[in-house]
Parts: structure tokens; sequence; C-alpha cells
């Protein structure tokens, strides 16, 4: 039976399921996919080159879609919102930074406002923004992120911001952990890693390789890559990739890092072009150990979903 929640209705979807918008990762292929198997597609704005956003909705084509930016990243070309919204996107998400120059004016456009935090008390702010869906996100998900698990943060956000819908992100790959969120409170589930490994996603077939060989225990929160490609994160964020020699050498040794850009930098850059899993970013989840296939997005979706039905219907833990 067919898991109706509170998204499932906002966003006219079958299954309460978001593709989390992953800068370079998410495109509108991707995203189209998403949305056409039933689910909801985000295309990833990243850090906002005009271009390739634009191309990215040329590729979702009619398929209704939504885009998510880096708010902190938004806020020096916030000329990137006017450009998307005039795309007539179905839900604006910002994450990373403080919403509230951009969240009156998404909401003006008509367009559905998603703001995610990774604590209560931003959750709080985003509810009085007017945000009409909160994405509560672990520090085990791949990519940007900050410090508190999902499973305690998801039930605190649900308690501190009701009525506003709670979606849960971080750490899910398969129908339990969407099962999970919704026993947590949340009405559905935000996910990004899985759908990396997806056909359609446009990671690299080399780190698509590396998270299906990979496990949960090979990742680890670390600012070496942001420094090595010129990228100032506000704290508390950081980002979850997988183990590499590059993040073995530098990890910790911020400084260093920075000191030897000169010859780093260029070297990271050439060797991130060739897809060299040795040296170039790998963000992914501790969700890896669940991930075994590259599928198309329709069947993660439809996995997913029927999945969680199944177990909500005959939990596996009782007798």
């Amino acid at each position: 039976m067919p898991l109706k929640t509170k998204l499932t209705e906002l966003l006219g979807i079958e299954h309460p399921i978001i593709l989390a918008p992953m800068g370079g990762v998410s495109g509108g292929a991707l995203a189209a996919s998403v949305t056409r198997a039933g689910g909801f597609g985000l295309i990833g704005a990243g850090y906002g080159d005009p271009a390739w956003i634009e191309h990215e909705f040329a590729a979702a084509g009619n398929t209704p879609v939504g885009i998510g930016f880096i708010t902190w990243s938004l806020a020096k070309q916030p000329q990137l919102l006017d450009l998307a919204l005039a795309r007539k996107p179905r839900t604006v998400m910002l994450s990373f930074g403080d919403a509230e120059p951009f969240a009156r004016k998404v909401k003006d456009s008509g367009a559905i406002l998603i703001c995610q935090i990774q604590n209560v008390k931003d959750a709080k702010t985003v509810a009085r923004l007017g945000a009409d869906i909160v994405v509560a996100q672990g520090t085990e998900a791949g990519g940007h992120g900050a410090g508190r698990a999902t499973f305690t943060l998801v039930p605190a956000v649900v308690d501190a911001v009701s009525p506003v819908p709670v979606v849960a992100a971080g750490g899910i790959a398969d129908g339990r952990g969407l099962a999970a969120s919704l026993m947590l409170g949340a009405v559905g589930a935000l996910i990004g890693t899985r759908f990396s490994a997806s056909q359609e996603s446009l990671t690299h077939p080399n780190l698509k390789k590396r998270i299906v060989e990979s496990d949960g225990d090979s990742t680890t929160r670390t600012k070496v890559f942001d420094t090595v490609r010129g990228y100032t994160w506000p704290h508390p964020y950081d980002g979850r990739a997988i183990r590499n020699d590059f993040l073995e050498r530098w990890n910790g040794n911020d400084a260093g890092l920075q000191a030897t850009m000169a010859t780093e930098g260029p070297r990271y850059k050439d060797a991130a072009a060739q897809g060299d899993t040795n040296t170039m970013v790998m963000f992914a989840g501790e969700n890896i150990d669940l991930i075994h296939d590259l599928p198309p997005a329709a069947d993660i979706v439809a996995r997913i979903s029927k999945d969680a039905e199944t177990l909500l219907s005959r939990p596996p833990g009782l007798r």
C-alpha cells in the first residue's frame, strides 16, 4: 500500500522520497527521473554556475523539478535565485546558511520553500521564516553537514517545529531508512548518496565504482577537499568523503596544505579531472555499506518505497 504522508500531499507525489540537490551530481536528467518515478527531484546548484543551472533545467524538460542552493554561496550571487525562479521550479531548497534574505522571494514566487538544517535551533529559525518543509540532516550524510546524528536529530526537530513537516536526511539508502524516518516522525526522506550511485547521476564513473566497493567505515568528515578547491565553508560545516591518499596525507593539517597550494592546487585539479580516486574528493555517506549496484534512479525509488511499505506492515524486529 503506497505511503501517503504530508510530503506526498504537499508535492503531489506518490512516494515520500526527495533527491538531495548534490552539487555537480544531481543534474536535470537525474532530477527528472526521480520525479517521473513518483518521488521528487532537485537539481543541485552547487557553487553557482549560471550556464550549468540553465543547462540542467533544460535537461529536465517539462518534468516538474526543484533546485537546491548552498545558501552562503547564493548570498554572493543572489541573481542566481532570480535565474532559477524564472524557470518556475516547484520547490527551492536552501541549505548551509542564513535563509532569511531569500525565503520571502521564494515563497512569493509560488515555489515551495525547503530549508535544510543540522540542529534544533536552526530548525526553529527556518520555521519562523515560513519554511514549508524542514529537512533535518544528520552527520551520517555524504558531502557537507555538521555534527548531530539523524536518529536523534529528526524526532527533536519534529517536536520543535510541528506542524511544519520534517524530512529526514543523512545515511538513508534503502527501505529500512525510509521506514525508520517515518517512525521517527518525519514525513519522508531526502536521499543523496544512493542516487549518486545511479545511472543518471553526474558522478564520475570512478567514484560510482568506489561507492559500490567501499563501506561506511572508510568515510570520514574533513575540510581537506574544501581547502584544496579554494572553498571557505563557514563553521560548523565540513564534508563526509571516502578516505584516499590525498585525504590521509593532509587531514588535520589545513595550515600545511594552504602553505603548499601553489603546487598542491594544480596537482589536485589535474588529478580530479582525470578521475584519480587516490586524489579527488569522493563525497559519500556512511550508508555506502548498503549500496551494491548502479541501477536507474527509477529502480531506486521503487525499491526503497516498496521495501519501506513491507517493513512498516510487518516490522522485522517483532515476533
